[in-house]
């Protein structure tokens, strides 16, 4: 459970960033940007889970049952995108709303790559160093993808 979780908590919090912040910058919209994320969320949860659940039959890994897997990496996959879109929900109208909003999804990023470099410390015997290097690397330079693309 724990390792089909974490490749998805990965996949759905690093590889929503750009099209969420891309959005973001590009349309400086809060609801705009949120339908991205949710999109970019949802989609990505489907597509993690049937990967999961399709890539083998435990049979050779002993990774468990695949039905098991997939839900649990699409999930995760699903709720690793919704966190930092959420803060989107704020009001345009609300003051600096866009500000206040980016400015929450990039905390609850940070947030999450820390828990993602905990969870691979813990569950993977990842060194901490390691962990974090290779999360926050991955992240960050995801995360630049979508301002540059959002601001060009």
């Amino acid at each position: 459970m724990i390792q089909p979780g974490l490749a998805g908590l990965m996949d759905g919090s690093v590889s929503t960033l750009a099209p969420l912040f891309a959005a973001a910058i590009a349309t400086r919209h809060n609801a705009d940007a949120f339908r991205v994320g949710l999109a970019a969320s949802i989609g990505a949860g489907i597509s993690m889970g049937f990967a999961e659940a399709l890539s083998d039959d435990g049979s050779l890994t002993g990774r468990g049952r695949p039905l098991i897997r997939g839900v649990v990496c699409g999930l995760m996959t699903g709720l690793g995108g919704l966190g930092h879109s959420l803060p989107y929900l704020i009001p345009q109208s609300w003051p600096r709303g866009f500000e206040l909003a980016t400015g929450i999804a990039v905390i609850i990023v940070m947030i999450e790559l820390i828990a993602i470099a905990w969870i691979r410390r813990r569950y993977m015997e990842t060194p901490w160093g390691s962990a974090l290097i290779q999360v926050v690397l991955g992240g960050t330079l995801v995360f630049l993808t979508g301002l540059v693309i959002g601001s060009s």
